[in-house]
Parts: C-alpha cells; sequence; structure tokens
C-alpha cells in the first residue's frame, strides 16, 4: 500500500496545481469512510485544473477513489458540514504532499477550532434548523404529520450540532453519540420524538414546542455574524448589499428568512429606504435594533 502512494503522489507533485495530498486507508471491512474503497486519496488543486471531479481505479488489487477539490469548496464543505466525513479525511488522513503546509496548517485550524470558524457553523447550522423547524411547524397545521416529523427530525439534528459547536467541538458523523455526553436534554428530546408512546402529531408538537424555547432563544447567539455585519456601519443595508458580504457568503440564500424572523424577535429594525418620493415600490432595509 505504501509504495503504491508513493508511486502516485510522485505523479501528482509533477503537477504545479497540485496543492496537497492526503491517503485515507479503509478503517474495516464495512466503513464507508472511504465510500468502500480500500484507499481514499484527497487531492486538493487550483481552483478551475479538474477540480469537483471523482476517478475510480485498481492497482495492484487495490481499490482507490481520488477525489479532487479545490480550496475554497472544501473551506465550504467544512463550514456547512455537508460532507462530514471531510472532517475526519482531514485530521486522520497521511498527508502525502503538501505545498506551503497547507494541509497541515488546515489541520491545526481545524484542532484550535477558532471562534470565527465557530461562530461561522453556528450561524450555518441555525439557518438550517430555522428552516426545518419552520417547514415542520407549517405541515403540522396542514396536517401532513410524516413530513412534519421528518422536517422535525432534521431540525433536531441541526440543534444537535449546535450545541456540540457550542461545546468548541466540531460534529462528527455519530452526533448523537457526541450530544449524549454533551447536553443530556438535547438527546432526551430525540428518544421523546422517535421512541415516545405518544402519537405522531403529540410527539412532533412536544419537539417543537421545546424547540420554539429553548433554540430560538438561541437566535442572538447563533447569529452574531449576521448581527455584528449590521452593527458595522451606521447606514441600514439593503439584502443586497448584506447577501454581497463575504461573512455572510455560507448563508446568503437564507439571509432574507433569517432577517425576517431576527425582525419579529426585534433583533434587527427594518428602515424604508426610498431615493425618489414619487415612486410606488418602497424598498426595506435593515439595521441594528
Amino acid at each position: 500500500m505504501n509504495a503504491l502512494k508513493e508511486q502516485r503522489v510522485d505523479r501528482l507533485r509533477e503537477d504545479e496545481a497540485v496543492i496537497s495530498v492526503l491517503a485515507v486507508d479503509n478503517p474495516s471491512l464495512f466503513s464507508a469512510v472511504t465510500d468502500g474503497f480500500d484507499l481514499l486519496l484527497l487531492v486538493i488543486a487550483d481552483k478551475g485544473v479538474q477540480t469537483d471531479q471523482q476517478y475510480h481505479y485498481i492497482k495492484d488489487n487495490c481499490r482507490i477513489q481520488e477525489r479532487w477539490i479545490d480550496p475554497n469548496a472544501l473551506h465550504s464543505f467544512i463550514l456547512h458540514g455537508e460532507h462530514r466525513n471531510l472532517i475526519y479525511w482531514i485530521l486522520k488522513g497521511e498527508i502525502l504532499l503538501d505545498r506551503n503546509t497547507y494541509l497541515e496548517g488546515l489541520r491545526h485550524r481545524m484542532l484550535e477550532f477558532p471562534s470565527d470558524m465557530r461562530e461561522q457553523k453556528l450561524m450555518i447550522e441555525f439557518s438550517k434548523f430555522l428552516r426545518k423547524y419552520s417547514e415542520s411547524k407549517e405541515h403540522v397545521l396542514e396536517d401532513h404529520l410524516l413530513d412534519a416529523y421528518n422536517n422535525i427530525l432534521e431540525a433536531l439534528h441541526h440543534y444537535a450540532r449546535i450545541v456540540i459547536i457550542e461545546a468548541g467541538i466540531h460534529p462528527e458523523i455519530t452526533v448523537w453519540k457526541q450530544v449524549r455526553t454533551i447536553n443530556p436534554g438535547v438527546y432526551k428530546l430525540y428518544e421523546e420524538l422517535t421512541q415516545s408512546n405518544e402519537t405522531l402529531k403529540q410527539r412532533v408538537q412536544l419537539v417543537l414546542l421545546a424547540c420554539e424555547f429553548s433554540v430560538m432563544s438561541k437566535m442572538e447567539r447563533c447569529c452574531k455574524v449576521l448581527l455584528s455585519v449590521l452593527t458595522s456601519r451606521e447606514e441600514a443595508w439593503s439584502l443586497h448589499d448584506l447577501q454581497q458580504c463575504d461573512e455572510l457568503s455560507e448563508v446568503r440564500f437564507e439571509l432574507p428568512f433569517i432577517l425576517n424572523k431576527l425582525v419579529k424577535k426585534s433583533l434587527t429594525k427594518e428602515v424604508i429606504h426610498t431615493q425618489d418620493e414619487e415612486a410606488s415600490e418602497l424598498e426595506v432595509r435593515y439595521t441594528a435594533r
């Protein structure tokens, strides 16, 4: 296996666009960490080369998956937690090539889990929670109980990830194993939803009520990045201006929904703006409360 890795990394080293190469061995026969392959190679390369590509091949009876990704996409995946195996790969993988110590620096940053990364992840997870929680409430009102159950289960999952991040830890694949020790109350909600003898509607309503009081109280904390942007200038912000902010790029599509909730909770204010007194439409802008 080591000789195989060396052969492959020697070829990749010749490509100047390749920044780093990471190898992850399959930890067990039935593990999904490497998607079932014997070896996973994560190749980080400059954007526009052949990133966002995957290659499957066999060499010396070893089944290999090779994934190419650029640094921007990698950063986004880490923040959103969409590919949870990625955290494992970066923290546990073997670094085969690392120009300018890119991967070493990223690994150190993830282990340190600095406040700016935590704040970004909190805002992302809260936006996802808020969407699924609101959809569940709507489905209950329309008596679409299976959809309501599915949505509140997803919302509860994001809630669990929020409390894990608040504890200064990266959410792993086994979120409920993590949260059981960090916050037994959240784990209890999960048990009530999935194992209670109450009717499906009663279980969903119970968790919705608990989330209303416990998670909504975290809105100001979880939206700290957005609120900081709003207070960074005296002039009110248009939605377009906010969506162009680098700090808010990871939640730009959820900003209308988040802003609406922040206004209802009196955490932000709407300001009516017009440049033409005869205009029939008035623009809504946002500022700190």
